[in-house]
């Protein structure tokens, strides 16, 4: 799949959440959530973040741009909902997750709603998003290179996951995506 540039920053014209599925699936990677937002404001840094990892439309101006580009059939998928789209597609094929972000009780409480709402969901670890030392960061990553989960979700805001998904993709390759507040809002914390 072509990527599409808008304003030096490298998007997959996604036509459905179950195709961006599909092409992570095949193609492992860091899924990076584009708005308007992040276009306009995109920095040095923040453009080479997306344009080394999957950026896919999580928003009706990267949407809007896209179209204008000739991508007709290029969809908005949202972040907070994509991950729960990924747990469903994948957690009956035995696919194993790993959780890292928001404050201790509401990952706790988000590990509790998953098991419930999927049962026989594996997911192999998780941790609260306060990483205060380079020693804990160490551990995070040592952890994940020796479960080796298939899939992990990270929710600390960007680029800050950003960031630390590019340093977890190097200790072990799997599918990985930043998801912001998302935990609190599954947990019913915020909207």
């Amino acid at each position: 799949m072509k990527r599409i540039e808008i304003k030096g920053i490298d998007i997959y014209p996604f036509k459905s959440s179950e195709e961006l599925i599909g092409f992570v699936e095949e193609h492992r990677g860091i899924l990076v959530a584009i708005n308007a937002e992040k276009i306009l404001n995109a920095t040095e840094q923040t453009r080479g973040i997306i344009n080394r990892n999957i950026g896919y439309c999580d928003g009706v101006g990267a949407v809007m741009a896209l179209k204008k580009k000739g991508c007709k059939e290029v969809v908005k998928i949202p972040g907070c909902e994509l991950w729960l789209k990924i747990i469903e597609a994948w957690y009956e094929k035995g696919k194993s997750f790993y959780l890292v972000g928001a404050q201790p009780e509401v990952i706790e409480l988000t590990v509790e709603k998953l098991h419930e709402e999927y049962s026989g969901i594996n997911i192999v670890g998780y941790r609260d998003g306060y990483i205060r030392s380079e020693i804990e960061k160490k551990a995070l990553l040592d952890d994940i290179a020796e479960k080796k989960p298939d899939v992990v979700f990270v929710a600390m805001g960007s680029p800050k996951q950003e960031l630390l998904m590019e340093e977890m993709q190097q200790a072990h390759s799997a599918v990985y995506q930043g998801l912001g507040g998302s935990f609190d809002v599954f947990v019913g914390n915020v909207e």
